[in-house]
């Protein structure tokens, strides 16, 4: 019998997930911390992979203090290094007999022009090579199940920045823009999503790929400090009808993770207007995104780039 899906998915609709293990990258804050709670609250096993584990433990005590027997632990994650994903993916295998869903939340947003420490800009190595090698180096640990997932999010900002250059990720040969190169490394968690899902096997996990549309997070305020004084005057106008929460920003990354009737390469975003706002629905992205020979360039250079070979 095919599971009627409700009209207004809410975090009501979340499975059970007791003797679940989930890791989430960036789950000490915003939507990451959000999709924790809601998952902790159904019984997961949450693991908040963190860069500032102090942040991450204040994070872990307020989940507990609504979850009094929710099981979570804090694991330490730099993703914009790559010896730190190696380091954290080491120590997740010590801990973990498996991983049924790794949720690929953390990101930077319109930073100004840096590097990761491997030397690769800041926004694209952050974003999309960091998760690129934590999920190459964590994939088997996921069972090989439709309810096993990988999850990956991703931005209405996938559309900013025009074309991706591949052959200048670095920014070297073109003025560096901040707006275009978020922009990219959220294209690049598109790009990675549906070249993962064709190499699946049938039986599973999937791949699955979310974003939350417009969340007022603190992600989101600090990456608009970085704008100028008009611009910020102008989106504090009209914040309000942009912007919804970050429960509500969550729920395209709950439903991803833990729908019963989610499909491997489908997109999860807000159903209103622009995808801004509202209960999640599956969603498209840009055509840009379903380029599979791109898709696969991506995936050969990120391979290259981060010495991780999936075993696929």
């Amino acid at each position: 019998m095919t599971r009627s899906k409700p009209a207004r998915w809410t975090a009501r609709d979340i499975p059970d997930q007791h003797g679940r293990t989930v890791v989430i990258t960036g789950a000490n804050t915003g939507i990451g911390f959000e999709t924790a709670k809601a998952l902790a609250l159904r019984g997961a096993s949450v693991v908040l992979a963190v860069r500032d584990t102090d942040k991450g433990k204040r994070a872990a005590e307020e989940i507990t203090l609504v979850a009094p027997t929710a099981r979570v632990r804090v694991q330490q994650l730099d993703l914009s290094s790559l010896a730190s994903v190696r380091a954290a993916a080491e120590e997740l295998r010590g801990g973990c007999a498996r991983i049924d869903v790794l949720i690929n939340n953390a990101g930077l947003m319109y930073t100004p022009h840096s590097t990761t420490t491997d030397g690769y800009e800041l926004q694209f190595g952050t974003n999309h090579l960091g998760h690129f090698a934590l999920t190459g180096l964590l994939l088997d640990l996921l069972p090989a199940s439709p309810a096993s997932r990988v999850v990956t999010v991703s931005s209405a900002g996938h559309r900013m920045g025009g074309p991706i250059d591949l052959d200048d990720l670095d920014w070297r040969r073109r003025p560096y823009d901040r707006t275009a190169a978020y922009g990219h490394s959220k294209l690049a968690n598109l790009l990675f999503t549906y070249e993962l899902q064709r190499r699946l096997p049938a039986s599973g996990p999937l791949a699955v790929a979310a974003h939350p549309g417009g969340a007022d997070t603190t992600g989101s305020r600090s990456a608009m400090s970085h704008s100028s004084p008009l611009t910020r005057t102008a989106f504090a106008a009209i914040r309000p009808l942009l912007l919804q929460s970050p429960e509500m920003g969550a729920l395209p990354v709950l439903r991803a993770a833990t729908d019963p009737d989610v499909r491997g390469g489908e997109y999860y975003g807000p159903r209103g207007f622009q995808q801004s706002k509202g209960h999640p629905k599956a969603v498209r992205s840009s055509p840009q995104s379903y380029d599979a020979t791109l898709q696969r360039r991506l995936w050969s250079l990120s391979e290259e780039l981060t010495s991780v070979r999936f075993q696929l």
